[in-house]
Protein backbone atom coordinates (compact mmCIF):
# COMPACT_ATOMS: atom_id res chain seq x y z
CA UNK A 1 0.00 0.00 0.00
CA UNK A 2 1.27 3.56 -0.53
CA UNK A 3 0.65 6.29 1.65
CA UNK A 4 -1.32 9.04 1.27
CA UNK A 5 -0.15 12.31 0.84
CA UNK A 6 -0.34 14.34 3.94
CA UNK A 7 -0.40 18.02 4.63
CA UNK A 8 -0.76 18.93 8.75
CA UNK A 9 -2.20 22.29 9.17
CA UNK A 10 -1.87 24.40 12.08
CA UNK A 11 -2.81 27.49 13.72
CA UNK A 12 -0.94 31.13 14.50
CA UNK A 13 -3.28 31.98 17.13
CA UNK A 14 -5.63 34.96 17.32
CA UNK A 15 -2.42 37.42 17.78
CA UNK A 16 1.14 37.58 18.00
CA UNK A 17 3.47 34.40 18.83
CA UNK A 18 2.67 34.19 22.75
CA UNK A 19 -0.32 32.92 21.71
CA UNK A 20 1.18 29.50 19.51
CA UNK A 21 1.02 26.06 21.74
CA UNK A 22 4.64 24.06 22.01
CA UNK A 23 3.04 21.57 19.80
CA UNK A 24 2.23 23.73 16.90
CA UNK A 25 5.88 25.61 17.47
CA UNK A 26 7.52 21.90 17.09
CA UNK A 27 5.73 21.10 14.29
CA UNK A 28 6.60 24.03 12.08
CA UNK A 29 10.28 23.83 13.34
CA UNK A 30 10.78 20.06 12.77
CA UNK A 31 8.83 19.60 9.34
CA UNK A 32 10.48 18.96 5.57
CA UNK A 33 7.88 21.55 3.65
CA UNK A 34 6.12 24.50 5.71
CA UNK A 35 3.89 27.19 4.01
CA UNK A 36 1.92 30.28 5.94
CA UNK A 37 -0.74 31.30 4.21
CA UNK A 38 -0.26 34.77 4.63
CA UNK A 39 2.96 36.38 6.43
CA UNK A 40 0.14 39.44 7.67
CA UNK A 41 -0.32 38.24 11.06
CA UNK A 42 1.80 39.35 14.10
CA UNK A 43 3.10 35.09 14.92
CA UNK A 44 3.79 35.08 11.12
CA UNK A 45 6.92 37.66 12.32
CA UNK A 46 8.55 34.43 13.92
CA UNK A 47 8.97 32.40 11.01
CA UNK A 48 10.72 35.55 8.70
CA UNK A 49 11.96 32.92 6.22
CA UNK A 50 8.97 30.54 5.72
CA UNK A 51 7.44 30.71 2.25
CA UNK A 52 3.83 32.00 2.09
CA UNK A 53 1.02 32.08 -0.48
CA UNK A 54 1.47 36.42 -0.57
CA UNK A 55 1.93 36.39 -3.98
CA UNK A 56 -1.41 34.85 -4.99
CA UNK A 57 -3.34 37.39 -3.32
CA UNK A 58 -2.06 40.01 -5.97
CA UNK A 59 -2.83 38.04 -9.20
CA UNK A 60 -6.21 35.87 -7.89
CA UNK A 61 -9.73 37.37 -9.04
CA UNK A 62 -11.62 36.44 -6.18
CA UNK A 63 -11.20 34.75 -3.09
CA UNK A 64 -12.26 32.01 -4.15
CA UNK A 65 -9.85 31.10 -6.43
CA UNK A 66 -7.93 32.42 -4.54
CA UNK A 67 -8.15 29.23 -2.07
CA UNK A 68 -8.55 26.97 -4.75
CA UNK A 69 -5.12 27.59 -5.65
CA UNK A 70 -3.62 27.53 -2.17
CA UNK A 71 -5.32 23.82 -1.65
CA UNK A 72 -4.10 23.19 -5.44
CA UNK A 73 -0.36 23.64 -4.24
CA UNK A 74 -0.49 22.49 -1.06
CA UNK A 75 -1.80 19.03 -2.67
CA UNK A 76 1.01 19.20 -5.05
CA UNK A 77 3.84 19.55 -2.72
CA UNK A 78 2.25 16.78 -0.01
CA UNK A 79 2.70 14.23 -3.59
CA UNK A 80 6.18 15.56 -4.42
CA UNK A 81 7.36 14.41 -0.99
CA UNK A 82 5.43 11.94 0.54
CA UNK A 83 7.95 10.48 2.70
CA UNK A 84 8.48 13.98 4.33
CA UNK A 85 6.20 16.42 6.40
CA UNK A 86 4.09 19.17 4.86
CA UNK A 87 2.78 21.70 7.29
CA UNK A 88 0.66 24.48 6.67
CA UNK A 89 0.14 27.36 9.02
CA UNK A 90 -2.96 29.69 8.66
CA UNK A 91 -3.76 32.71 11.19
CA UNK A 92 -6.16 31.94 14.13
CA UNK A 93 -7.75 28.56 14.39
CA UNK A 94 -7.64 25.94 11.26
CA UNK A 95 -11.37 25.28 12.47
CA UNK A 96 -12.80 28.68 12.51
CA UNK A 97 -13.67 30.82 9.36
CA UNK A 98 -10.62 28.68 7.38
CA UNK A 99 -11.89 28.42 3.81
CA UNK A 100 -8.66 26.77 3.07
CA UNK A 101 -8.99 23.97 5.02
CA UNK A 102 -12.42 22.70 4.19
CA UNK A 103 -11.10 22.66 0.81
CA UNK A 104 -8.43 20.76 1.84
CA UNK A 105 -10.55 18.46 3.85
CA UNK A 106 -12.68 18.36 0.60
CA UNK A 107 -9.88 16.36 -1.93
CA UNK A 108 -9.43 12.57 -1.92
CA UNK A 109 -6.03 13.12 -3.37
CA UNK A 110 -4.22 14.11 0.80
CA UNK A 111 -5.04 13.55 4.49
CA UNK A 112 -5.45 16.38 6.17
CA UNK A 113 -4.47 16.35 10.07
CA UNK A 114 -5.98 19.78 11.88
CA UNK A 115 -4.02 20.93 15.00
CA UNK A 116 -6.30 22.26 17.34
CA UNK A 117 -5.09 26.34 18.14
CA UNK A 118 -6.32 29.18 20.33
CA UNK A 119 -8.93 31.13 17.98
CA UNK A 120 -10.32 34.97 17.60
CA UNK A 121 -12.88 33.73 19.66
CA UNK A 122 -11.31 32.81 22.91
CA UNK A 123 -10.13 36.46 22.87
CA UNK A 124 -13.14 37.83 22.05
CA UNK A 125 -15.36 35.87 24.84
CA UNK A 126 -12.36 37.21 27.33
CA UNK A 127 -12.83 40.63 26.28
CA UNK A 128 -16.73 40.52 26.50
CA UNK A 129 -16.58 38.50 29.88
CA UNK A 130 -18.69 36.20 28.23
CA UNK A 131 -19.33 32.04 28.13
CA UNK A 132 -20.19 31.74 24.60
CA UNK A 133 -22.28 28.45 25.81
CA UNK A 134 -24.38 30.02 28.55
CA UNK A 135 -25.15 33.35 25.93
CA UNK A 136 -25.81 30.82 22.96
CA UNK A 137 -23.22 32.68 20.64
CA UNK A 138 -23.46 32.39 16.82
CA UNK A 139 -20.37 32.58 14.70
CA UNK A 140 -20.38 34.20 11.32
CA UNK A 141 -17.67 35.13 8.85
CA UNK A 142 -17.73 39.53 7.80
CA UNK A 143 -16.60 37.70 4.17
CA UNK A 144 -19.81 35.78 3.48
CA UNK A 145 -22.59 37.17 5.21
CA UNK A 146 -26.31 35.16 5.45
CA UNK A 147 -29.45 37.39 3.70
CA UNK A 148 -30.47 36.90 7.11
CA UNK A 149 -29.10 37.12 10.72
CA UNK A 150 -30.40 34.36 12.73
CA UNK A 151 -30.88 34.83 16.50
CA UNK A 152 -31.72 34.67 19.66
CA UNK A 153 -28.41 34.41 20.84
CA UNK A 154 -25.04 36.86 19.87
CA UNK A 155 -23.49 37.07 17.28
CA UNK A 156 -19.84 37.47 16.60
CA UNK A 157 -18.62 38.29 12.95
CA UNK A 158 -14.98 36.85 12.25
CA UNK A 159 -12.79 39.00 9.27
CA UNK A 160 -14.43 42.20 9.31
CA UNK A 161 -11.16 43.20 7.52
CA UNK A 162 -12.72 46.71 5.75
CA UNK A 163 -15.33 49.72 5.95
CA UNK A 164 -17.42 47.70 3.41
CA UNK A 165 -17.52 44.15 5.35
CA UNK A 166 -18.84 46.78 8.29
CA UNK A 167 -21.47 48.34 6.56
CA UNK A 168 -22.47 45.25 4.92
CA UNK A 169 -22.94 43.70 9.12
CA UNK A 170 -25.23 47.25 9.42
CA UNK A 171 -27.15 46.93 6.79
CA UNK A 172 -28.28 42.94 7.44
CA UNK A 173 -29.76 44.48 10.79
CA UNK A 174 -33.27 45.96 10.66
CA UNK A 175 -32.43 48.81 12.71
CA UNK A 176 -35.66 50.59 11.69
CA UNK A 177 -37.87 48.24 13.37
CA UNK A 178 -35.72 47.18 16.35
CA UNK A 179 -37.79 48.66 19.74
CA UNK A 180 -34.42 50.70 20.74
CA UNK A 181 -30.38 51.08 18.98
CA UNK A 182 -28.93 48.32 18.75
CA UNK A 183 -25.48 48.07 19.70
CA UNK A 184 -22.54 46.36 18.26
CA UNK A 185 -18.71 45.76 19.97
CA UNK A 186 -15.80 46.19 17.64
CA UNK A 187 -13.25 44.01 18.66
CA UNK A 188 -9.54 45.45 17.25
CA UNK A 189 -6.00 43.70 17.46
CA UNK A 190 -7.06 41.30 20.69
CA UNK A 191 -4.58 40.22 22.74
CA UNK A 192 -1.22 42.63 21.48
CA UNK A 193 -0.65 46.38 22.52
CA UNK A 194 -2.48 48.36 20.60
CA UNK A 195 -6.02 46.38 21.30
CA UNK A 196 -9.08 48.51 20.92
CA UNK A 197 -12.52 47.79 22.12
CA UNK A 198 -15.24 50.25 21.26
CA UNK A 199 -18.89 50.24 21.43
CA UNK A 200 -21.52 51.85 18.76
CA UNK A 201 -24.35 51.63 17.37
CA UNK A 202 -24.80 49.05 14.83
CA UNK A 203 -25.71 51.79 12.02
CA UNK A 204 -22.13 53.94 12.38
CA UNK A 205 -20.25 50.35 12.40
CA UNK A 206 -18.86 52.04 8.77
CA UNK A 207 -17.32 54.69 10.64
CA UNK A 208 -14.88 52.71 12.69
CA UNK A 209 -11.03 53.90 11.53
CA UNK A 210 -8.74 50.96 11.27
CA UNK A 211 -10.31 47.76 10.42
CA UNK A 212 -8.28 44.74 9.40
CA UNK A 213 -7.82 41.20 9.11
CA UNK A 214 -7.91 41.47 13.03
CA UNK A 215 -10.96 43.00 13.19
CA UNK A 216 -13.87 41.40 14.36
CA UNK A 217 -17.36 42.26 15.42
CA UNK A 218 -19.88 41.46 18.03
CA UNK A 219 -23.66 42.03 17.92
CA UNK A 220 -25.86 41.25 20.65
CA UNK A 221 -28.83 39.12 21.59
CA UNK A 222 -30.87 39.85 18.01
CA UNK A 223 -34.78 39.14 18.11
CA UNK A 224 -35.33 38.03 15.03
CA UNK A 225 -38.52 36.37 13.23
CA UNK A 226 -37.65 33.08 13.70
CA UNK A 227 -37.07 34.02 17.42
CA UNK A 228 -40.35 35.43 17.76
CA UNK A 229 -42.14 32.42 16.33
CA UNK A 230 -40.20 30.60 18.25
CA UNK A 231 -41.94 31.96 21.60
CA UNK A 232 -45.32 32.05 19.90
CA UNK A 233 -45.24 28.35 19.94
CA UNK A 234 -44.41 28.07 23.46
CA UNK A 235 -47.12 30.62 24.34
CA UNK A 236 -49.12 28.46 22.12
CA UNK A 237 -48.59 25.45 23.94
CA UNK A 238 -48.92 26.90 27.52
CA UNK A 239 -52.45 27.91 26.20
CA UNK A 240 -53.24 24.49 24.94
CA UNK A 241 -51.98 22.85 28.36
CA UNK A 242 -53.69 25.54 30.38
CA UNK A 243 -56.45 27.58 29.07
CA UNK A 244 -59.99 25.85 29.33
CA UNK A 245 -61.27 27.08 26.13
CA UNK A 246 -57.81 26.42 23.96
CA UNK A 247 -58.58 22.93 25.22
CA UNK A 248 -61.36 22.19 23.82
CA UNK A 249 -60.50 24.04 20.41
CA UNK A 250 -60.73 21.62 16.99
CA UNK A 251 -60.07 22.64 13.34
CA UNK A 252 -63.43 22.28 13.33
CA UNK A 253 -64.57 25.09 16.00
CA UNK A 254 -61.81 27.43 15.30
CA UNK A 255 -62.64 27.86 11.07
CA UNK A 256 -64.83 30.56 12.10
CA UNK A 257 -62.46 32.77 13.59
CA UNK A 258 -60.03 31.93 10.80
CA UNK A 259 -62.21 33.54 7.94
CA UNK A 260 -63.17 36.50 10.74
CA UNK A 261 -59.65 37.33 11.12
CA UNK A 262 -59.13 37.18 8.10
CA UNK A 263 -61.34 39.75 6.55
CA UNK A 264 -60.45 42.16 9.80
CA UNK A 265 -56.67 41.30 8.61
CA UNK A 266 -57.92 42.19 4.78
CA UNK A 267 -59.64 45.57 6.15
CA UNK A 268 -56.59 47.00 8.11
CA UNK A 269 -54.27 46.62 5.41
CA UNK A 270 -56.75 48.33 3.21
CA UNK A 271 -56.49 51.00 5.75
CA UNK A 272 -52.74 50.84 5.55
CA UNK A 273 -52.83 51.29 1.97
CA UNK A 274 -54.96 54.37 1.87
CA UNK A 275 -52.69 55.63 4.39
CA UNK A 276 -49.65 55.59 2.45
CA UNK A 277 -51.66 57.06 -0.74
CA UNK A 278 -52.78 59.69 0.90
CA UNK A 279 -49.08 60.23 2.86
CA UNK A 280 -47.50 59.99 -0.97
CA UNK A 281 -50.19 62.09 -2.55
CA UNK A 282 -49.64 64.58 0.54
CA UNK A 283 -53.38 64.46 1.01
CA UNK A 284 -53.27 63.48 4.84
CA UNK A 285 -52.05 67.28 5.72
CA UNK A 286 -49.38 68.14 7.67
CA UNK A 287 -46.52 65.74 7.51
CA UNK A 288 -46.56 64.68 11.00
CA UNK A 289 -49.96 64.37 10.73
CA UNK A 290 -49.48 61.97 7.76
CA UNK A 291 -46.54 60.07 9.54
CA UNK A 292 -48.97 59.79 13.04
CA UNK A 293 -52.15 57.98 10.51
CA UNK A 294 -49.61 55.88 8.73
CA UNK A 295 -48.17 54.85 11.63
CA UNK A 296 -51.54 54.35 13.41
CA UNK A 297 -52.83 52.29 10.27
CA UNK A 298 -49.18 50.54 10.37
CA UNK A 299 -49.77 49.37 14.09
CA UNK A 300 -53.59 48.19 13.24
CA UNK A 301 -52.57 45.87 10.34
CA UNK A 302 -49.14 44.33 12.21
CA UNK A 303 -52.13 43.60 15.03
CA UNK A 304 -54.56 41.81 12.97
CA UNK A 305 -52.05 39.76 10.77
CA UNK A 306 -50.75 38.92 14.09
CA UNK A 307 -54.59 37.43 14.63
CA UNK A 308 -54.63 35.90 11.69
CA UNK A 309 -51.29 34.21 12.35
CA UNK A 310 -52.23 32.82 15.16
CA UNK A 311 -54.72 31.18 13.61
CA UNK A 312 -52.08 28.95 11.87
CA UNK A 313 -50.20 28.70 14.61
CA UNK A 314 -53.51 27.07 16.53
CA UNK A 315 -53.91 24.60 13.55
CA UNK A 316 -50.57 23.53 13.46
CA UNK A 317 -50.55 22.81 17.13
CA UNK A 318 -53.52 20.64 16.71
CA UNK A 319 -52.00 19.19 13.86
CA UNK A 320 -48.87 18.37 15.61
CA UNK A 321 -51.10 16.30 18.52
CA UNK A 322 -52.85 14.63 15.66
CA UNK A 323 -49.23 13.09 14.37
CA UNK A 324 -50.48 15.16 10.97
CA UNK A 325 -48.15 18.60 10.52
CA UNK A 326 -46.65 21.00 12.79
CA UNK A 327 -45.50 24.58 11.64
CA UNK A 328 -41.90 23.69 10.69
CA UNK A 329 -43.90 21.29 7.79
CA UNK A 330 -46.09 24.16 6.93
CA UNK A 331 -43.14 26.42 6.97
CA UNK A 332 -41.20 23.77 4.37
CA UNK A 333 -43.63 23.00 2.72
CA UNK A 334 -44.36 26.82 1.38
CA UNK A 335 -41.24 26.90 0.94
CA UNK A 336 -40.82 24.31 -1.31
CA UNK A 337 -43.42 24.80 -3.40
CA UNK A 338 -42.66 28.43 -4.11
CA UNK A 339 -38.64 27.38 -5.04
CA UNK A 340 -40.58 24.97 -7.44
CA UNK A 341 -43.14 27.73 -9.11
CA UNK A 342 -40.29 29.99 -9.32
CA UNK A 343 -38.13 28.19 -12.03
CA UNK A 344 -37.50 31.58 -13.28
CA UNK A 345 -35.82 32.39 -10.17
CA UNK A 346 -34.23 29.63 -8.81
CA UNK A 347 -33.50 27.66 -12.44
CA UNK A 348 -32.96 28.15 -16.01
CA UNK A 349 -36.18 28.98 -17.24
CA UNK A 350 -36.81 32.14 -18.97
CA UNK A 351 -40.09 34.53 -17.69
CA UNK A 352 -39.36 38.37 -18.19
CA UNK A 353 -43.32 39.59 -17.39
CA UNK A 354 -45.59 39.11 -15.11
CA UNK A 355 -47.83 37.68 -17.23
CA UNK A 356 -45.70 34.93 -18.09
CA UNK A 357 -44.65 34.19 -14.43
CA UNK A 358 -48.24 34.12 -14.29
CA UNK A 359 -49.06 31.47 -17.04
CA UNK A 360 -45.76 29.46 -15.91
CA UNK A 361 -47.08 29.40 -12.14
CA UNK A 362 -50.82 27.31 -13.93
CA UNK A 363 -48.96 24.74 -15.94
CA UNK A 364 -46.53 24.06 -12.98
CA UNK A 365 -49.62 24.30 -10.61
CA UNK A 366 -51.59 21.71 -13.06
CA UNK A 367 -48.93 19.53 -13.11
CA UNK A 368 -48.00 19.27 -9.58
CA UNK A 369 -51.32 18.63 -8.32
CA UNK A 370 -52.85 16.57 -11.29
CA UNK A 371 -55.56 18.91 -12.19
CA UNK A 372 -57.34 18.55 -15.44
CA UNK A 373 -58.52 22.18 -15.20
CA UNK A 374 -57.54 25.23 -14.10
CA UNK A 375 -60.64 26.00 -12.55
CA UNK A 376 -59.68 22.95 -10.07
CA UNK A 377 -59.23 24.13 -6.71
CA UNK A 378 -61.09 27.70 -6.66
CA UNK A 379 -62.91 27.51 -3.38
CA UNK A 380 -66.59 27.05 -4.20
CA UNK A 381 -67.20 29.34 -0.96
CA UNK A 382 -65.35 32.75 -2.44
CA UNK A 383 -67.17 35.75 -2.57
CA UNK A 384 -69.38 36.03 -6.29
CA UNK A 385 -66.99 39.20 -7.49
CA UNK A 386 -63.96 37.46 -6.27
CA UNK A 387 -64.84 34.27 -7.78
CA UNK A 388 -65.55 35.69 -11.17
CA UNK A 389 -62.04 38.08 -11.13
CA UNK A 390 -60.38 34.53 -10.55
CA UNK A 391 -62.47 32.81 -12.82
CA UNK A 392 -61.24 35.57 -15.38
CA UNK A 393 -57.40 35.41 -14.15
CA UNK A 394 -57.61 31.85 -14.96
CA UNK A 395 -59.12 32.08 -18.42
CA UNK A 396 -56.07 34.71 -19.50
CA UNK A 397 -53.66 32.61 -18.21
CA UNK A 398 -54.49 29.62 -20.43
CA UNK A 399 -54.48 31.97 -23.45
CA UNK A 400 -58.61 32.49 -23.67
CA UNK A 401 -59.32 35.86 -25.10
CA UNK A 402 -61.65 38.41 -23.13
CA UNK A 403 -63.70 40.71 -24.80
CA UNK A 404 -62.21 44.23 -25.50
CA UNK A 405 -63.21 47.38 -24.21
CA UNK A 406 -65.86 47.63 -26.67
CA UNK A 407 -67.45 44.36 -26.12
CA UNK A 408 -68.00 45.12 -22.68
CA UNK A 409 -69.38 48.24 -22.66
CA UNK A 410 -72.10 46.79 -24.87
CA UNK A 411 -72.62 43.82 -23.06
CA UNK A 412 -73.11 46.20 -19.96
CA UNK A 413 -75.73 47.85 -21.86
CA UNK A 414 -78.11 44.85 -23.18
CA UNK A 415 -77.77 43.42 -19.49
CA UNK A 416 -79.28 46.34 -18.14
CA UNK A 417 -81.66 46.34 -20.66
CA UNK A 418 -83.16 43.07 -20.30
CA UNK A 419 -83.48 44.13 -16.59
CA UNK A 420 -87.23 43.80 -16.05
CA UNK A 421 -89.36 46.39 -13.78
CA UNK A 422 -89.08 46.28 -9.82
CA UNK A 423 -90.85 43.75 -8.42
CA UNK A 424 -93.87 44.35 -5.97
CA UNK A 425 -92.95 41.91 -3.59
CA UNK A 426 -90.99 42.73 -0.31
CA UNK A 427 -87.45 43.09 -0.68
CA UNK A 428 -86.78 39.76 0.75
CA UNK A 429 -89.15 38.11 -0.62
CA UNK A 430 -88.84 39.11 -4.36
CA UNK A 431 -84.73 37.99 -4.47
CA UNK A 432 -84.51 35.17 -6.62
CA UNK A 433 -88.21 35.00 -7.48
CA UNK A 434 -87.72 36.45 -11.53
CA UNK A 435 -84.74 34.31 -12.79
CA UNK A 436 -84.74 36.58 -16.20
CA UNK A 437 -83.62 39.52 -13.67
CA UNK A 438 -81.11 37.46 -12.03
CA UNK A 439 -79.52 36.24 -15.16
CA UNK A 440 -79.70 39.72 -16.37
CA UNK A 441 -78.31 41.25 -13.06
CA UNK A 442 -75.48 38.52 -13.45
CA UNK A 443 -74.64 39.15 -16.65
CA UNK A 444 -74.25 43.01 -15.94
CA UNK A 445 -71.79 42.05 -13.08
CA UNK A 446 -69.81 39.84 -15.34
CA UNK A 447 -69.42 42.95 -17.67
CA UNK A 448 -68.14 45.03 -15.01
CA UNK A 449 -65.43 42.05 -13.68
CA UNK A 450 -64.04 42.26 -17.04
CA UNK A 451 -63.99 46.17 -17.37
CA UNK A 452 -62.45 46.08 -14.18
CA UNK A 453 -59.96 43.53 -15.28
CA UNK A 454 -58.94 45.32 -18.08
CA UNK A 455 -58.54 48.49 -16.27
CA UNK A 456 -56.74 47.11 -12.89
CA UNK A 457 -59.62 46.91 -10.79
CA UNK A 458 -60.17 44.44 -7.96
CA UNK A 459 -64.32 44.73 -8.41
CA UNK A 460 -64.70 43.07 -4.76
CA UNK A 461 -62.40 45.83 -3.57
CA UNK A 462 -63.86 48.65 -5.57
CA UNK A 463 -67.48 47.61 -4.14
CA UNK A 464 -66.42 47.46 -0.52
CA UNK A 465 -64.94 51.01 -1.11
CA UNK A 466 -68.40 52.08 -2.13
CA UNK A 467 -70.12 50.01 0.64
CA UNK A 468 -67.80 51.90 3.14
CA UNK A 469 -68.50 55.23 1.51
CA UNK A 470 -72.27 54.26 1.96
CA UNK A 471 -71.95 53.79 5.43
CA UNK A 472 -70.18 57.03 6.21
CA UNK A 473 -72.69 59.12 4.56
CA UNK A 474 -75.54 56.93 6.49
CA UNK A 475 -73.20 57.78 9.98
CA UNK A 476 -73.02 61.36 8.97
CA UNK A 477 -77.13 61.69 8.33
CA UNK A 478 -77.82 60.33 12.20
CA UNK A 479 -75.70 62.89 13.14
CA UNK A 480 -77.47 65.26 10.85
CA UNK A 481 -80.98 64.11 11.62
CA UNK A 482 -80.25 63.20 15.25
CA UNK A 483 -80.83 59.66 15.33
CA UNK A 484 -79.68 57.47 18.14
CA UNK A 485 -81.05 54.47 17.04
CA UNK A 486 -84.31 52.37 17.94
CA UNK A 487 -87.67 52.93 16.03
CA UNK A 488 -88.47 56.76 15.70
CA UNK A 489 -89.25 59.23 12.91
CA UNK A 490 -86.04 59.90 12.44
CA UNK A 491 -85.05 56.91 9.98
CA UNK A 492 -86.90 58.51 7.50
CA UNK A 493 -85.30 61.89 7.20
CA UNK A 494 -82.07 59.28 7.41
CA UNK A 495 -83.19 57.63 4.38
CA UNK A 496 -83.88 60.87 2.63
CA UNK A 497 -80.40 62.05 3.81
CA UNK A 498 -78.35 59.36 2.30
CA UNK A 499 -80.67 59.77 -0.73
CA UNK A 500 -79.99 62.93 -1.41
CA UNK A 501 -76.02 62.80 -1.09
CA UNK A 502 -75.89 59.52 -3.28
CA UNK A 503 -77.60 61.72 -5.86
CA UNK A 504 -75.00 63.95 -5.32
Amino acid sequence: LVAMATVIVVGLGPADVEHLSARTRRLLEEASTVRLRTHRHPAAAAFPGVESFDALYEHAGSFDTLYASIADELAALAKADPGGTVVYAVPGSPLVCERTVALLRARDDVDVVVEPAVSFVDLACAALGIDPVAVGLTLADALDLPERLRGPGPVLFAQAHSREALDGIALRVEVDLDDGPIEAVVLHHLGLDDQRIEVMEVARLGSFDAPDHLTSVYLGALRTGGVAIEDLLVLMDTLRARCPWDEVQTHGSLSRYLVEESYEALDALEGLARALDAEASAMAGPPDRGEVVVRDAAAHAAEELGDLLFQIVFHARLGSEEGLFDLRAIADGVRVKLIGRHPHVFGDAVASTPDAVAARWEELKQEEKGRTSVTDGIPASLPALSMMAKVRRKALAIGIAMPDRGSIDASVRDALASVPDPSSLPDDASIGADPGATAAIGMALESLCDLARLVGVDPEQALRDRARALIERIKASEVAAGYRGGPGTASSVVASEVSRSDKE
